[in-house]
Order: structure tokens, then C-alpha cells, then sequence
């Protein structure tokens, strides 16, 4: 996929068009970026730039805005054949306040687990524009998780990096030497065994806490009844 990534003020930056220009092109339909985040802000690749830098020199040379249609429409600009399969995917990116509103946490939350090395956007755009994929709300609300069973982020970045030993293991057996591949699968199996003992207590203890609570609500609420069926009780003792 491509990688270098731009949101709007980056590419009337790179280019040099003015934003009022462009936006008068936006609604000729000369351009068009390639996907939309989160249904908010949009995303343009290298294409989208040689298009518009074409379009650009192309009024520059004199050419008025619906000559430039009919040379689009008649010769065309160039197309990259991996653009409409961009298109498709830059559709499944979120932006950091949008993962962080699916998830339940502030952006901040987000950035911190970033700087921790717990999770990782699988894109940047050229200013640091930072995206992820819809598999990371799964993977941020499996964090929220483990930071209930107890977990530090310390330990939680840990179970990160097997995780990501996991994926490349996976992909290529031959990654890392047989011993070290070994010792990593070993560990993997320790620390889920870990987390099987530790839900296990989380189990046995939810249970207790509810069969109290069932069983307090029981009793608050026969109190209850009992103390509103007596209303002058307290004044004829009086």
C-alpha cells in the first residue's frame, strides 16, 4: 500500500495551490482524495499530487478550468493502477480521535500506548499524520482488558512484543535462530498459562461478588418495603 500519506494542508503545501483554487477544483470534480479516514478527513497519495500538480500547470499555461475538463475528460490524466485498491483500504484507516472514541479512552490514552511501544500505526502521513487500522479497536480494547486483570503497561507492552514475535514466527519460521524461536514459543505458552490462572481468580471472584450482591439487593430492598409500609411508625413512638 502506499505509505506516504497527505492531508489536505500538506498537499496545498507540497504543490503550492492555493486552497481557495482548489476547492473550486474539488467541485469541478478534477480532483478527489482517495479515501476518507474516518468519514472526516481526507487522505491523498503521490497520484492525487501529479494530478494536481498537472492541473496546475495546466492553468498556468493559460488554460481555463472547463478547458481543462475536456482535456481530462478527452485525453485524460495519468492512473495508477493501484489506486483504486487505496482507495478501498485508506476507507478502513481511523485517525487517532476516532480509534480513541470506538475505543473508550482519550487520544491522549492512545498517543501513550504509542510512546510505550504497546501499539504502532500502520501508517504516517508525511507531517506525522498518524492512522490505524480497524483491527486496533479489538487490540485497544484487549489492552483495556488487561490493564483490569491487573497488568501494568510494562507488562502489557511485554505481551506486545511476543504477540508481534508471534505474527513473524508465523510468517517465516526460519526469522530467528531455532534455539531463540524455541525460547520464544516457550515463553508465549507461560504467559498465556499466566493469564488463564489469572482469569480463573477474576472468575471465581465475580461470582462471589455477585451472588453478595444479589443477595444485598435482596435484603436493602425487603428493608426497604419494610420501612415504607410503617410510615408514622417513628412519630406515635414519639
Amino acid at each position: 500500500m502506499e505509505k506516504n500519506l497527505f492531508v489536505l494542508e500538506e498537499v496545498l503545501e507540497i504543490t503550492g495551490v492555493p486552497e481557495k483554487d482548489f476547492k473550486e477544483w474539488e467541485k469541478l470534480k478534477l480532483v478527489k482524495p482517495e479515501g476518507m479516514t474516518d468519514g472526516s478527513t481526507p487522505l491523498f497519495t503521490k497520484v492525487t499530487l501529479e494530478k494536481i500538480r498537472k492541473i496546475k500547470n495546466l492553468s498556468d499555461l493559460g488554460y481555463q478550468l472547463n478547458d481543462i475538463q475536456k482535456i481530462i475528460k478527452k485525453v485524460g490524466l495519468p492512473k495508477n493502477e493501484e489506486e483504486g485498491k487505496n482507495k478501498a483500504k485508506l476507507n478502513e484507516f481511523l485517525t487517532v480521535g476516532s480509534l480513541a472514541e470506538q475505543v473508550g479512552v482519550s487520544p491522549r490514552t492512545i498517543k501513550h500506548w504509542e510512546d510505550k511501544g504497546i501499539i504502532e500505526p500502520d501508517m504516517r502521513s508525511e507531517g506525522g499524520f498518524r492512522l490505524y487500522s480497524e483491527i486496533y479497536i479489538y487490540l485497544c480494547t484487549l489492552i483495556k482488558d488487561l490493564q483490569l486483570f491487573g497488568y501494568s503497561l510494562e507488562e502489557i507492552h511485554n505481551i506486545s512484543v511476543l504477540f508481534r514475535d508471534f505474527l513473524t514466527i508465523e510468517d517465516n519460521p526460519a526469522f530467528f535462530k531455532k534455539d531463540e524461536t524455541a525460547a520464544k514459543l516457550n515463553r508465549m505458552l507461560s504467559e498465556i498459562q499466566i493469564l488463564f490462572d489469572k482469569m480463573a481468580l477474576f472468575k471465581e471472584g465475580i461470582q462471589r461478588w455477585e451472588d453478595l450482591l444479589k443477595k444485598k439487593k435482596k435484603e436493602i430492598l425487603s428493608l426497604r418495603n419494610q420501612i415504607g409500609k410503617k410510615p408514622g411508625k417513628e412519630k406515635e413512638n414519639k
